[in-house]
């Protein structure tokens, strides 16, 4: 599959309509895996990448357009797409819909006192709800999460990047019966309130990218090697496709 294959199994609606979406599959006991996806899984996939190509695949799967840079990727192939869905936003909403509803949570990921502080803000805030919590650096990940499955959860947040996160969440889907999955990368250390969320004028213009660069240097790497090499690839795909046809 191309580059091109991957975007079209992507959401094209508003965020507010797929966090809705997820929220009510959450509620009503469905079984579906949300994969927020960023040009580097996509590149990932499209590159040979077995695991990353088939949880992008799979029945239970969802896609989310996460990255200003795979809007503009669909918009440039032709796709129809409203707007990104960012992993921190989709996360809160469903855990303030897990929260009053009184539903089973479990977090895997980040420091101890990221999840822990995470954690504490949750139950204080809805003591009905049952919440499991592990930071990401202790423990065998594969057992932490065949104990997630015991627990019967709703939902399940996995912060530990990509594509590392997405890959540990397909291998264990079969383990549990029911439950919304959710790669979220560093959003437990935003909604912990212990790292600050860009400044909301970067939000509305789409350039959160611009601000964490400004903010953490070393991060113009990794934005070079997914973010710009991907649309030059989306490009090329695009101009191949034309070709064919």
């Amino acid at each position: 599959m191309t580059v091109i294959d991957y975007l079209k199994r992507i959401y094209s609606g508003s965020a507010a309509e797929f966090t809705a979406r997820a929220a009510e599959g959450m509620l009503a006991g469905k079984k579906q895996f949300v994969v927020t996806a960023n040009p580097e899984i996509l590149m990932r996939a499209s590159k040979g990448d077995e695991e990353a190509s088939r949880l992008l695949c799979l029945p239970e799967t969802l896609v989310a357009p996460d990255g200003i840079s795979v809007v503009k990727a669909m918009r440039r192939c032709g796709l129809p797409v409203q707007e990104r869905v960012t992993g921190v936003d989709l996360a809160q909403g469903l855990l303030e819909a897990a929260g009053q509803n009184g539903r089973t949570v479990c977090l895997l990921g980040a420091r101890e006192e990221v999840v822990a502080t995470l954690a504490a803000k949750y139950r204080e805030r809805y003591p009905a709800m049952t919440l499991r919590f592990h930071n990401g650096y202790d423990g065998d990940k594969d057992d932490l999460m065949a104990g997630f499955a015991a627990m019967k959860p709703d939902l399940v947040l996995v912060a530990l990047g990509v594509p590392a996160q997405e890959k540990l969440i397909a291998r264990h889907l079969d383990a549990f019966e029911k439950g919304t999955f959710v790669g979220v990368g560093g959003s437990f250390d935003v909604l912990s309130g212990l790292k600050r969320r860009a400044p909301e004028f970067f939000i509305r213009t789409n350039t959160e990218w611009l601000y964490r660069i400004v903010r953490e240097p070393a991060r113009f790497k990794r934005f070079y090697e997914s973010n710009i090499k991907f649309l030059f690839a989306v490009r090329r795909a695009a101009r191949e496709s034309k070709k064919k046809s």
